[in-house]
């Protein structure tokens, strides 16, 4: 007798359905998995055998197949483990069929019969909503994952025998509810504020035209300064997580497994901040079967890369093409994935090796050779994709003894909301910000005056700068505009933005 059931296998951050297909025939007791399984999937069948009898069923002591197909799409986890053991149960008759094909299954089998939780939850709902079925059966572990998908029902099971009186009619399983403006409402309370950093007033502006354009940006400066401080801050001044965002950014978050059950959804926007040790698969993702890196991870949120010469020549040369793309695409022998990499970029790092070039306290015993030597590790293509560098000093005394650290980060980030809705209203969903914007989209939105032309054509002479640092400028001029709320550019928001590319290759 051959039983379809319905699963899913992971790829990238999407979702594929995969019919389980079981068959019993007369034979020598034998369990074949066949489909492209990986090493996971074959071994399974140990499992589910286990999970089975001590559950209290029998296990068919016959010739038992098991086909997924498609054929040409790699399974690979545990996730298999629930539908394959719920299809041998439906062909010996042991439940219904009738119901079988309203419910996307998975989840992995313990030997005693208890359902664990696995990768990926919420694409396999996703793509349950997209089959239009009833809904997913899953761990309980998952199922807060699996509610946040509208239009489908989350059954929650501990134990396989619990899915096998669900189906057949035994057993009322309530569908898992959660509430998602008492999660999204939670999420804002931020355990930074910009009103405790002292000082660093430019820096703090620096960061503002960042948070409302987009913008990658690179903090120079001496050690002790508030780099990694004012990084922090960052994502307590930038426009909260739309709903459509939230669910991407956690798709991602699923797939790599960093999803507890205390927090189904992302509605905060992520913050990685990696050591300089890490390879460049950690970086942009890798594996057998490819896994998000730290770019995906931050997808929608922010990277910062604290000590940025200090991290491998190779890690921080990958970060060009998806600082571009806002995508990356890993493949290996076995699969290809694409992963979302929609990340601000913030970096920090020394004025030279000792740290204290720029500080007028300290004096700086490193050679012109060894400044240089020490600053060639960043590449000028990569610097070229970061849209503002800006100077972070030492702090002075008086600065640290005052109570008063400036405008709170809700203050700041009213101003910002603000531009991103002029931007909003401008790019109408072709891109999200300012810093997306393309070439002809640059054409048409960052006319200048003749004053303003006459200036900036002055500095790329003299500066030295590319062709995409003279683009950058005008990104960041037309962010500074929108944020004074003015249609135009005009000469001081250009003046302001080339004052950010002054640590740019050829100026340093």
């Amino acid at each position: 007798m051959i039983v379809k059931v319905t699963s899913s296998a992971i790829l990238g951050i999407d979702s594929w359905p995969i019919d389980v297909e079981v068959d019993i025939s007369r034979g020598l007791p034998q369990f074949f998995t066949v489909g492209l399984p990986d090493v996971s999937v074959k071994e399974s069948k140990d499992r589910i055998k286990a999970a089975i009898q001590n559950s209290g069923y029998t296990f068919p002591a016959t010739r038992v197949t098991v086909n997924l197909a498609p054929a040409d799409i790699k399974k690979e986890g545990t996730g298999f483990d629930l539908p394959i053991a719920v299809g041998i149960l439906a062909a010996q008759g042991l439940i219904r069929q009738d119901r079988l094909s309203d419910y996307l299954f998975t989840g992995e089998l313990s030997l005693d019969g208890s359902v664990k939780g696995v990768y990926g939850a919420l694409p396999s709902a996703i793509q349950a909503a997209k089959a239009g079925m009833k809904g997913i059966v899953l761990p309980r572990g998952n199922a807060a994952e699996g509610s946040m998908v509208e239009g489908i029902e989350a059954i929650a099971v501990d134990y396989l025998h619990e899915a096998v009186d669900f189906l057949n009619g035994t057993r009322q399983i309530p569908p898992l509810e959660i509430d998602i403006a008492r999660l999204f409402s939670r999420a804002v309370d931020y355990p930074f504020d910009f009103s405790e950093v002292t000082g660093q007033t430019q820096a703090k502006r620096a960061l503002e035209v960042a948070a409302a354009g987009g913008h990658n940006i690179l903090m120079i400066g001496p050690p002790g300064s508030g780099k990694t401080m004012l990084a922090q801050r960052l994502l307590t001044i930038l426009p909260a997580l739309s709903f459509e965002e939230a669910i991407e950014t956690t798709k991602v978050h699923s797939v790599a497994g960093l999803l507890g059950r205390k927090d189904p959804v992302l509605a905060m926007r992520p913050f990685r901040a990696p050591h300089h040790s890490i390879s460049d698969a950690g970086m942009v993702g890798g594996g057998r079967v490819p896994r998000p890196g730290e770019i995906s991870l931050a997808h929608n949120g922010v990277l910062f890369l604290d000590e940025l010469p200090e991290f491998k020549r190779n890690v921080l040369e990958v970060l060009r093409q998806p600082l571009e793309g806002g995508s990356i695409t890993v493949s290996r022998s076995s699969a290809s994935a694409t992963f979302p990499a929609r990340f601000m970029l913030v970096a920090a790092m020394n004025p030279c090796p000792c740290g204290y070039f720029t500080d007028s306290r300290r004096q700086c015993r490193c050679t012109p050779h060894q400044i240089r030597q020490y600053r060639a590790k960043i590449s000028g293509p990569l610097l070229d994709r970061i849209d503002i560098h800006i100077e972070v000093p030492s702090v002075r005394y008086r600065e640290l003894a005052g109570r008063d650290g400036g405008e709170s980060s809700e203050t700041i980030r009213d101003r910002v909301d603000g531009a991103r809705d002029i931007q909003k209203e401008r790019f109408r969903g072709a891109v999200r910000c300012n810093a997306g914007m393309s070439n002809r989209q640059i054409k048409r939105w960052c006319a200048l005056d003749e004053e303003s032309r006459r200036l900036i054509e002055m500095a790329v002479d003299r500066l030295g700068l590319s062709a995409r640092a003279y683009t950058r400028i005008l990104k960041v001029a037309r962010t500074i505009a929108d944020l004074d709320g003015e249609d135009e550019i005009r000469h001081p928001h250009v003046s302001e933005a080339i004052q950010y590319r002054t640590l740019d290759r050829d100026a340093i």
